[in-house]
């Protein structure tokens, strides 16, 4: 089936930037939808970011507009999140997923995606 490993997570102050990268690997599919979901502590798992389909529109948060970007490589490979201006807020354990057959009104669910990875630690703290 699919892996999805992250990497790219750690400490950073408030007003920094870290990039996150997810390793696909595994049978894939080229219409497969890649998202990227936080879970803060004592929180329950949150839409962060995703790339819907072969189509290639991307769909953020509120909380992640104009600060967060959600890219990934021609062969499908790596899928990535650039995080600017990072808040103490937006640390979470941050994961990646990937469905092959959700629809648009679904991706900012997570039980619509049958792929994660294991998760990365982002900490924003002074």
């Amino acid at each position: 089936q699919v892996q999805l490993v992250e990497s790219g997570g750690g400490l950073m102050q408030p007003g920094g930037s870290l990039r996150l990268s997810c390793a696909v690997s595994g049978r894939t599919s080229s219409s497969s939808t890649m998202a990227w979901f936080r879970q803060p502590p004592g929180k329950e798992r949150e839409f962060v970011a995703a790339i819907f389909r072969s189509g290639g529109r991307t769909y953020y948060a509120d909380f992640a507009k104009g600060r967060f970007t959600i890219s990934r490589d021609s062969a499908k490979t790596t899928v990535s999140l650039q995080m600017n201006s990072l808040k103490p807020e937006d640390t979470a354990v941050y994961y990646c997923a990937s469905d092959e057959r959700l629809i648009l009104s679904s991706l900012r669910f997570p039980d619509s995606y049958d792929y994660w990875g294991q998760g990365t630690q982002v900490t924003v703290s002074s």
